[in-house]
């Protein structure tokens, strides 16, 4: 019988692979296990581990034991050192294997964040154990990747690198203070505003701050990015993933083996889901292979630049665990203490599936089960040929220059059905260009990989287990039937996963994408627009209706080609500001007699102007005040040419103009109520009527609405403008017609 752990130290027990280890040494091992954890928002370290109990990886385990029995062991076998691995100090536990599992394991994190977890992390743990006087044996997990661009076979040794991990960490710290600085230049902030301008400019001046602010945010992201990239691969390696958990590697070389200490390195390929344990096919969500085959899947990936000869090293994650079980149990493996041994648990190099086979058993499942598309049919699955690099890469820049292309055009149309399925169709090209790029970029290194990883020492050490080890606890990789696997484990879990994935997604998108039935309430606000909204009229278009009932018809035709002459200035502060627009249009009333335009109010202009009322609108408004909702319309146009739609609503809200001697002045008593001025008398005026927001209504149909519609709970866009139709639709907010009923 090997030798049991008794007390085991586990980090990154939140993670996928964390999990397994976990549960494995709970229902395999009597060992206690303490897991660094750090808070996350409210929740404890403590709260987050419990939490594990109740996921699928030990629902396995809660039957064969009983839920009661679970719980109970789990309470005392397991405990938690509150924070971050980083910052670990001392460890005042007695423990004699270190599981280090914890790292990011994203291809293209921001450099700081990568070298943090995945150097900044073993540097502090070796340090602590160092410095709390214990000497156990340590399992630190990296990848077999950790060799950087190479071809061949990849031996179980160090890494032969001179690269100095300590000035690659020191300069990943500094880095982001670096691109925040370079972030905050005067020339890098106005371009951050004229970017957020160009995009949020009809929304007002806080939401073109914000707006700048996230540019700038993103833009910091961006560049770390792009420096662990390129950083990576100025060394020689594919990422930086690879490159951080090289240099991780190294940490505890010199760190712990190098000062007399046992460590045995795991360095597991692509890990995907369970082949036996704890059930088959079980994972925790998409892995780095599944976004690729569920893009395919799907039917966004007509084309992929990978070598089909080349082998793509998967191994089930069972295995990892049970050579890490393994480890545990039997222990150091080398001579001596400070001779790291190194484990690849691959399939490269003694069950090799080479890329092209790998299609064809993922080809071949979604052909016989095929995901269906949003109308219920059936997607078929493209056909790869496997082009050239540099062919893949002329064709996907020609396609996102086309899509740039037709989105500039876009922009300039204005809104109508046939704009709106362009708008769409555009949006969904520029999301599945966006996917592709990302894939080519991230995966096309290990899909076009001339490595193999060697595997003798594994194997060397599965021989170690001794006779009548349970098959689920091996990990000989000769085992695997890869159409096996596709065909009956892995694909079908993917399978199952994405379907659920999709209908939560979609019955999100739905809760939030159709008009559900009004809640009565007396606390509930519905918020009317009123130009293109309830009325299908314009400022300009109401100025030049009511003026044919005021001015002499002789002036009308020279008030006309004014009118037509300004209509550029009109139209450059439409698109600068909303509130520049009403200001500069309400100049033209300047003069006119309020008396003039009451009358016409009171009159025929008046009742035209209530015939022309949208029917979609005459039926909302309806709608809410019998739920008893207070309704209000709040409108950038003058007070006396809505007076006519008072009885509709509990209240109107409009501009007022200055009057001297019976004469407007063409100068507004006060500022526009349009975008953040109307979401500041929002907030107000919910504040003063005891109002709820989160059930409230608004309407509107303009992008500078966005501002205050985003404060309701039930935002509908109507009849709206591109931009604003853009908006809703990644919002998933209603999308209505009013111009019937």
């Amino acid at each position: 019988m090997p030798n049991q752990p008794v007390n085991v130290l586990l980090t990154g027990v939140t993670g996928f692979l964390g999990q397994a280890v976990l549960e494995r040494l709970l229902s395999s091992t009597d060992a206690t296990i303490t897991t660094v954890i750090r808070p996350k928002g409210s929740q404890t370290g403590r709260a987050r581990l419990d939490r594990l109990l109740r996921k699928p990886v030990f629902a396995s385990w809660r039957r064969a034991v009983g839920d009661a029995e679970a719980q109970r062991i789990f309470a005392e076998r397991t405990a938690v050192i509150e924070g971050d691995l980083s910052t670990l100090e001392r460890i005042d536990v007695p423990v004699d294997v270190v599981v280090h599992s914890a790292s990011t394991v994203s291809f293209d994190a921001p450099i700081d964040e990568a070298f943090a977890n995945n150097v900044g992390g073993p540097q502090a743990l070796y340090g602590a154990l160092s410095a709390s006087g214990l000497d156990p044996h340590v399992i630190h997990v990296s990848t077999c990747y950790v060799g950087g661009i190479a071809k061949g076979l990849r031996p179980e040794t160090s890494v032969d690198h001179d690269v100095d991990w300590r000035a690659e960490l020191q300069a990943a710290r500094v880095a982001r203070a670096e691109a925040e600085a370079a972030s905050r230049t005067p020339e890098m902030l106005q371009t951050f505003i004229d970017q957020a301008t160009a995009g949020h400019g009809k929304e007002g001046p806080k939401t073109v701050a914000r707006a700048s602010e996230q540019a700038r945010v993103n833009w910091i992201t961006a560049r770390m990015v792009e420096l662990g990239r390129t950083r990576a691969r100025s060394l020689g390696w594919t990422d930086v993933y690879t490159f951080s958990k090289a240099m991780g590697e190294r940490v505890a070389e010199q760190e712990w083996a190098g000062k007399g200490h046992r460590l045995s390195i795991v360095r597991p390929s692509i890990i995907e889901s369970a082949l036996r344990h704890p059930v088959p096919g079980w994972i925790d969500g998409f892995k780095v292979a599944d976004p690729l085959i569920m893009a395919y899947a799907k039917g966004h990936l007509p084309e992929f630049p990978g070598l089909p000869d080349s082998v793509l090293d998967v191994i089930p994650v069972d295995y990892v665990v049970n050579v890490v079980l393994a480890l545990a149990r039997l222990g150091h493996q080398g001579p001596e203490a400070s001779d790291a041994g190194y484990y690849q648990v691959c399939s490269g190099a003694s069950n090799p599936l080479p890329f092209h086979r790998m299609y064809g058993e993922v080809r071949t499942f979604f052909l016989q089960h095929p995901l269906q598309d949003d109308k219920g049919h059936p997607i078929v699955v493209p056909t790869w040929r496997f082009p050239a690099n540099n062919a893949a890469e002329r064709s996907l820049r020609f396609k996102e220059r086309l899509s740039a292309l037709g989105s500039r055009i876009g922009a300039a149309l204005p809104s109508s059905p046939l704009t709106q399925r362009w708008t769409s169709t555009l949006n969904r090209m520029e999301r599945g260009l966006g996917s592709l790029r990302n894939y080519v970029d991230l995966y096309q290194s290990y899909t076009r990989t001339e490595m193999l990883f060697d595997d003798q020492q594994t194997r060397a050490l599965g021989a170690k287990l001794p006779a009548g080890t349970p098959e689920d606890e091996t990990f000989d990789v000769r085992d695997i039937d890869w159409t096996h696997y596709w065909q009956d484990v892995h694909l079908p879990a993917m399978t199952s996963l994405a379907k659920v994935h999709a209908r939560a997604s979609s019955a999100r998108k739905a809760s939030r994408s159709k008009a559900r039935p009004l809640e009565s309430g007396t606390d509930v606000l519905a918020v009317f627009d009123l130009e293109g909204t309830v009325l299908p009229s314009s400022l300009l278009t109401q100025y030049l209706s009511i003026m044919r009932f005021i001015r002499p018809l002789g002036q009308f035709p020279s008030e006309l080609v004014n009118l037509v002459g300004k209509t550029n200035v009109y139209l450059k502060a439409e698109r600068r500001d909303r509130g520049e627009f009403v200001r500069a249009f309400s100049r033209r009333y300047a003069g006119t007699r309020v008396t003039d335009i009451e009358r016409a109010v009171n009159g025929p202009w008046g009742e035209a102007l209530m015939r022309s009322l949208r029917p979609g609108a005459l039926a909302r408004i309806e709608q809410h005040r019998a739920a008893g909702h207070r309704t209000v319309l709040v409108t950038g146009s003058l007070d006396l040419l809505a007076a006519p739609l008072a009885p509709l609503f509990d209240a109107v809200i409009a501009s007022s103009m200055d009057v001297e001697d019976g004469r407007l002045t063409g100068y507004l008593a006060t500022p526009p109520m349009v975008d953040e001025a109307r979401a500041q008398w929002l907030k107000d005026y919910a504040d003063k009527h005891g109002i709820d927001l989160t059930r409230s209504h608004g309407y509107g149909d303009s992008v500078a609405d966005v501002s205050w519609l985003r404060l309701v709970g039930r935002p509908v866009a109507v009849n709206p403008d591109l931009p604003l139709y853009r908006v809703a639709s990644r919002q998933y907010w209603p999308i209505e017609d009013w111009k019937r009923s």
